[in-house]
């Protein structure tokens, strides 16, 4: 048997991605997920004052910066024991939910659903269509969308002075004041982008949308509702389907949620749960921080046996460019099983009844992944107008408790949020005053792990194995539907590695 090796560089993501797949008989029979930028914010942070995290670990993403605040800030309030006032979780959740649909929408007209137009479908029925609404900057959808995005992040502009990178987030609280006004100009803001998600995203009120409870449900609205049909969630379904993209990009079923929207009754109360889905007896199980570990033995890190819990990891960058390693990535594992994180774990484990009902009668797919994604803002919206109306009925509140200096003691902490991507980790250790161990778990690191010391691939590798491959010049189509469809997120990096010969992909 002939192996040869297809090397793709992704474009359209976050960041720098190389894709490496061996082929036989026009198969997948190996892949290597490269992440070919070292990060290091792990080692900016050693050595700091613990209160650094809310201006240096923002910077870690330009997507999501709130996401990274957030969870810094949760770290330090857990090893200070700090107080938060009700107010203050109602900002952070508004704040968060905000960045989530900024990325979601950007994500599928910008950076997913761009795909659809390739020349390679122009012959296919609904390519009219889908150029009318997702042709980039000239398609009607993705205009909109572009508005749209950029329109809803000033939420976070109006609590937080600006957006990416703002540290408004502190031990205690928010910095800014709930007043009557920016509350009204946040609520305008959510609510003239409800109005454009149903009419043009799913062609459907969002009460209507969010009542949707199964598959058949689903599908008869796709076969008899017109507006819903034409719809951005409608086209793209119809399309995504004929090329079966409901059968490809399985991967790994094991699926981790950290929870997402906290109540300003308790940080623990979340609107969807934490859990994690194992796939071998189908069923939702506490999760449990603790089960969490990194390898690194197919990564460019010092090496060290088995796997480390972060609170004991390391990051000691080691390039080892003529060995089995391959990456800039380590390999998260839950306990010793690979796992996905992202909209469609955070809704199958949170009980939403439609992706259930999916999930359960076809199983995890490209088009379920991103069908998640699109669903998700909707939810989000509902949650955000909810946390405005609360925060217009109680704006006299306090907003921030400034900690008491003697708290901010030496310790241990960690910080959980559900981010765009999926779950978000922040591991900080402080000694003598200052930082002596920081670790970070992004979602990508989660779904774009390489191997493990089991010589377990990651998820993403996961979904490309089996692959059919017969033309290698089209192949890194199909292969960016499937990667994208995770919204992958590389840009926290900055170690280049050498060139060498790969096919460049993209519009």
């Amino acid at each position: 048997m002939v192996r040869r090796t297809l090397n793709i560089d992704l474009n359209r993501v976050e960041g720098d991605l190389e894709l490496e797949l061996d082929i036989e008989d026009n198969v997948v029979v190996d892949a290597r997920c490269v992440g070919v930028m070292y990060r290091g914010f792990e080692q900016i942070m050693i050595g700091r004052t613990p209160r650094d995290a809310a201006v240096i670990t923002p910077r870690v993403c330009g997507i999501c910066s709130t996401a990274h605040l957030y969870a810094a800030t949760l770290a330090l309030e857990q090893i200070w024991q700090t107080p938060v006032p009700d107010n203050a979780m109602r900002i952070r959740s508004l704040c968060l939910l905000t960045e989530s649909v900024q990325n979601d929408i950007r994500q599928s007209f910008l950076m997913f659903l761009v795909d659809f137009c390739h020349p390679s479908y122009q012959k296919h029925a609904l390519y009219a269509d889908v150029m009318s609404k997702f042709e980039p900057f000239k398609g009607r959808h993705h205009l909109e969308a572009l508005a749209h995005s950029r329109d809803i992040i000033s939420v976070v502009a109006l609590f937080g002075g600006q957006w990416p990178h703002s540290s408004y987030i502190l031990p205690g609280g928010v910095v800014s004041k709930p007043t009557i006004r920016k509350l009204i100009e946040a609520k305008d803001t959510v609510s003239n982008l409800i109005r454009w998600y149903e009419h043009s995203v799913t062609g459907l009120p969002l009460d209507r949308w969010l009542t949707l409870t199964h598959r058949k449900e689903l599908f008869e609205l796709l076969g008899g509702h017109d507006v819903f049909r034409h719809s951005s969630v409608g086209l793209f379904t119809r399309f995504a389907r004929e090329l079966n993209l409901h059968q490809l990009g399985v991967g790994v079923e094991n699926m981790l949620s950290y929870g997402a929207i906290s109540d300003a009754d308790s940080p623990q109360n979340m609107v969807f749960q934490s859990g994690y889905y194992r796939a071998t007896d189908g069923e939702v199980h506490n999760f449990d921080q603790s089960l969490i570990n990194e390898h690194v033995r197919h990564s460019w890190f010092k090496p060290y046996k088995n796997g480390k819990h972060p609170s004991i990891g390391e990051t000691l960058p080691d390039f080892q460019p003529d060995s089995d390693r391959y990456t800039w990535a380590k390999a998260p594992r839950y306990g010793n099983d690979v796992v996905q994180t992202g909209p469609m774990a955070e809704l199958l484990i949170g009980g939403d009844e439609l992706i259930q009902s999916l999930f359960r009668e076809e199983g995890a797919s490209t088009w379920l992944r991103q069908f998640s994604r699109l669903r998700r803002i909707g939810f989000s919206l509902y949650q955000m107008l909810r946390l405005i109306d609360a925060l217009i009925d109680n704006a006299t509140d306090e907003h921030f408790i400034p900690p008491d200096p003697r708290s901010e003691i030496d310790g241990q902490g960690f910080g959980l949020v559900q981010a765009a991507r999926g779950g978000l980790g922040h591991w900080v250790s402080i000694k003598d005053g200052v930082v002596n161990r920081y670790q970070i778990i992004t979602p990508t690191a989660w779904n774009a792990s390489p191997k493990d010391a089991q010589g377990q691939h990651g998820h993403w590798e996961q979904s490309l194995l089996g692959l059919p491959v017969e033309d290698d010049t089209k192949a890194p189509l199909l292969i960016g539907h499937i990667i994208r469809s995770h919204d992958p997120c590389l840009v926290c990096t900055v170690h280049m590695l050498p060139d060498r010969r790969k096919i460049h992909f993209g519009l």
